[in-house]
Protein backbone atom coordinates (compact mmCIF):
# COMPACT_ATOMS: atom_id res chain seq x y z
CA UNK A 1 0.00 0.00 0.00
CA UNK A 2 2.86 2.42 0.71
CA UNK A 3 4.24 1.70 -2.78
CA UNK A 4 0.87 2.74 -4.26
CA UNK A 5 0.86 5.99 -2.23
CA UNK A 6 4.39 6.89 -3.32
CA UNK A 7 3.50 6.09 -6.94
CA UNK A 8 0.44 8.35 -6.69
CA UNK A 9 2.52 11.09 -5.08
CA UNK A 10 5.12 10.79 -7.87
CA UNK A 11 2.50 11.03 -10.59
CA UNK A 12 0.91 14.06 -8.90
CA UNK A 13 4.31 15.79 -8.66
CA UNK A 14 4.96 15.11 -12.34
CA UNK A 15 1.54 16.51 -13.31
CA UNK A 16 2.12 19.59 -11.13
CA UNK A 17 5.55 20.17 -12.68
CA UNK A 18 4.06 19.84 -16.17
CA UNK A 19 1.27 22.31 -15.34
CA UNK A 20 3.73 24.84 -13.92
CA UNK A 21 5.97 24.45 -16.96
CA UNK A 22 3.03 24.72 -19.36
CA UNK A 23 1.74 27.78 -17.50
CA UNK A 24 5.13 29.46 -17.72
CA UNK A 25 5.31 28.65 -21.45
CA UNK A 26 1.92 30.21 -22.17
CA UNK A 27 2.54 33.16 -19.86
CA UNK A 28 5.73 34.10 -21.65
CA UNK A 29 4.08 33.79 -25.07
CA UNK A 30 1.80 36.78 -24.37
CA UNK A 31 3.42 39.91 -25.82
CA UNK A 32 3.58 42.96 -23.61
CA UNK A 33 5.73 45.49 -21.88
CA UNK A 34 7.47 42.92 -19.70
CA UNK A 35 9.22 41.39 -22.70
CA UNK A 36 9.94 44.60 -24.61
CA UNK A 37 7.19 44.15 -27.21
CA UNK A 38 4.25 46.46 -27.80
CA UNK A 39 0.91 45.37 -26.41
CA UNK A 40 -1.78 45.59 -29.10
CA UNK A 41 -5.33 45.41 -27.76
CA UNK A 42 -8.35 44.77 -29.97
CA UNK A 43 -9.88 47.89 -31.49
CA UNK A 44 -13.14 48.65 -29.71
CA UNK A 45 -16.13 48.34 -32.06
CA UNK A 46 -17.52 51.71 -30.91
CA UNK A 47 -15.61 54.84 -31.92
CA UNK A 48 -14.68 57.44 -29.33
CA UNK A 49 -16.16 60.83 -30.27
CA UNK A 50 -14.69 64.15 -29.18
CA UNK A 51 -17.32 66.89 -29.28
CA UNK A 52 -15.43 70.13 -30.03
CA UNK A 53 -16.42 73.70 -30.93
CA UNK A 54 -15.53 72.83 -34.53
CA UNK A 55 -17.65 69.66 -34.64
CA UNK A 56 -17.27 66.02 -33.73
CA UNK A 57 -14.02 64.09 -34.21
CA UNK A 58 -14.09 60.29 -34.25
CA UNK A 59 -11.28 57.93 -33.20
CA UNK A 60 -10.81 54.19 -33.26
CA UNK A 61 -9.47 53.18 -29.86
CA UNK A 62 -8.06 50.37 -27.81
CA UNK A 63 -9.48 50.26 -24.28
CA UNK A 64 -7.00 49.60 -21.43
CA UNK A 65 -9.24 48.79 -18.47
CA UNK A 66 -7.19 46.32 -16.43
CA UNK A 67 -4.16 47.17 -14.33
CA UNK A 68 -1.84 45.16 -16.60
CA UNK A 69 -3.19 46.88 -19.73
CA UNK A 70 -2.91 50.33 -18.15
CA UNK A 71 0.68 49.62 -17.05
CA UNK A 72 1.75 48.50 -20.55
CA UNK A 73 -0.22 51.17 -22.43
CA UNK A 74 1.51 52.26 -25.62
CA UNK A 75 5.01 51.27 -24.51
CA UNK A 76 7.24 50.07 -27.35
CA UNK A 77 4.67 51.22 -29.95
CA UNK A 78 6.60 52.71 -32.87
CA UNK A 79 3.70 54.34 -34.71
CA UNK A 80 -0.05 54.80 -34.63
CA UNK A 81 -2.63 56.17 -37.06
CA UNK A 82 -3.64 59.80 -36.57
CA UNK A 83 -7.26 58.74 -35.93
CA UNK A 84 -6.36 56.03 -33.41
CA UNK A 85 -5.72 56.10 -29.67
CA UNK A 86 -5.84 54.26 -26.38
CA UNK A 87 -8.42 54.99 -23.67
CA UNK A 88 -7.31 54.22 -20.12
CA UNK A 89 -10.29 53.45 -17.88
CA UNK A 90 -9.70 53.58 -14.13
CA UNK A 91 -11.93 51.92 -11.53
CA UNK A 92 -12.57 55.23 -9.79
CA UNK A 93 -11.84 58.94 -10.12
CA UNK A 94 -8.36 59.53 -8.69
CA UNK A 95 -5.03 61.27 -9.09
CA UNK A 96 -3.12 59.66 -11.96
CA UNK A 97 0.34 60.15 -13.38
CA UNK A 98 2.01 58.81 -16.50
CA UNK A 99 5.53 58.66 -17.87
CA UNK A 100 6.83 57.88 -21.33
CA UNK A 101 9.69 55.52 -20.50
CA UNK A 102 9.85 52.85 -23.22
CA UNK A 103 7.41 54.80 -25.40
CA UNK A 104 9.22 55.88 -28.59
CA UNK A 105 6.50 58.10 -30.08
CA UNK A 106 5.36 61.48 -28.74
CA UNK A 107 1.78 61.58 -27.46
CA UNK A 108 -1.03 63.89 -26.42
CA UNK A 109 -2.36 62.78 -23.03
CA UNK A 110 -5.94 63.90 -22.57
CA UNK A 111 -7.15 63.70 -18.96
CA UNK A 112 -10.90 63.24 -18.61
CA UNK A 113 -13.24 63.53 -15.62
CA UNK A 114 -16.03 61.21 -14.53
CA UNK A 115 -18.48 63.30 -16.58
CA UNK A 116 -16.57 62.80 -19.86
CA UNK A 117 -15.27 66.40 -19.90
CA UNK A 118 -11.61 67.06 -20.69
CA UNK A 119 -9.77 68.42 -17.64
CA UNK A 120 -6.28 68.81 -19.14
CA UNK A 121 -4.23 68.07 -22.24
CA UNK A 122 -0.52 67.40 -21.72
CA UNK A 123 2.37 66.51 -24.01
CA UNK A 124 4.27 63.25 -23.54
CA UNK A 125 7.91 63.28 -24.66
CA UNK A 126 9.30 60.01 -26.05
CA UNK A 127 11.39 57.87 -23.70
CA UNK A 128 11.01 60.41 -20.87
CA UNK A 129 10.74 59.52 -17.19
CA UNK A 130 9.20 62.91 -16.41
CA UNK A 131 5.84 62.59 -14.66
CA UNK A 132 2.82 63.78 -16.67
CA UNK A 133 -0.22 64.53 -14.50
CA UNK A 134 -3.29 66.76 -14.77
CA UNK A 135 -3.02 68.03 -11.19
CA UNK A 136 -6.54 66.88 -10.33
CA UNK A 137 -8.39 63.56 -10.05
CA UNK A 138 -9.66 62.04 -13.32
CA UNK A 139 -11.39 58.83 -14.37
CA UNK A 140 -10.07 58.39 -17.93
CA UNK A 141 -7.00 59.22 -20.00
CA UNK A 142 -6.97 59.23 -23.79
CA UNK A 143 -3.61 58.93 -25.52
CA UNK A 144 -3.38 60.15 -29.11
CA UNK A 145 -0.51 60.77 -31.48
CA UNK A 146 1.21 64.06 -30.60
CA UNK A 147 -0.38 67.11 -32.20
CA UNK A 148 -3.76 65.42 -32.76
CA UNK A 149 -5.56 67.46 -30.09
CA UNK A 150 -4.37 70.79 -31.58
CA UNK A 151 -5.00 69.68 -35.18
CA UNK A 152 -8.57 68.54 -34.39
CA UNK A 153 -9.42 71.48 -32.12
CA UNK A 154 -9.76 69.31 -28.99
CA UNK A 155 -9.60 71.54 -25.90
CA UNK A 156 -10.16 71.61 -22.15
CA UNK A 157 -13.87 71.33 -21.36
CA UNK A 158 -14.73 69.40 -24.54
CA UNK A 159 -16.82 66.25 -24.14
CA UNK A 160 -15.66 62.72 -24.97
CA UNK A 161 -18.33 60.12 -25.73
CA UNK A 162 -17.79 56.37 -25.72
CA UNK A 163 -19.63 53.44 -24.08
CA UNK A 164 -16.74 52.93 -21.62
CA UNK A 165 -17.18 56.53 -20.47
CA UNK A 166 -20.97 56.41 -20.59
CA UNK A 167 -21.20 53.30 -18.42
CA UNK A 168 -18.73 54.44 -15.77
CA UNK A 169 -20.50 54.95 -12.49
CA UNK A 170 -19.59 57.01 -9.49
CA UNK A 171 -20.68 59.79 -7.16
CA UNK A 172 -22.14 62.77 -8.97
CA UNK A 173 -22.51 60.93 -12.27
CA UNK A 174 -25.80 61.88 -13.95
CA UNK A 175 -28.15 59.06 -15.00
CA UNK A 176 -27.83 57.89 -18.60
CA UNK A 177 -31.21 59.25 -19.70
CA UNK A 178 -30.97 62.85 -18.43
CA UNK A 179 -30.60 65.94 -20.64
CA UNK A 180 -26.99 66.78 -21.43
CA UNK A 181 -25.46 63.67 -19.91
CA UNK A 182 -22.24 62.52 -21.61
CA UNK A 183 -24.03 59.19 -22.08
CA UNK A 184 -26.45 60.59 -24.66
CA UNK A 185 -25.61 59.25 -28.09
CA UNK A 186 -22.71 57.11 -26.88
CA UNK A 187 -24.44 53.76 -27.15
Amino acid sequence: MSHRNSLTAGVMCAVAAFMIGAGAFFYFQVPGAADGRAMILPVDPAPLVAVTKGGERSFSIEVADTEAEREAGLMFREDMAADHGMLFVFDETREVSFWMKNTPMPLDLIFVGQDGRIRAIKKGEPQSEAIVSPGEPVRFVLELKAGTAARDGIADGDLLRHPAIGTASGPGMPPADKGDSPNVGSK
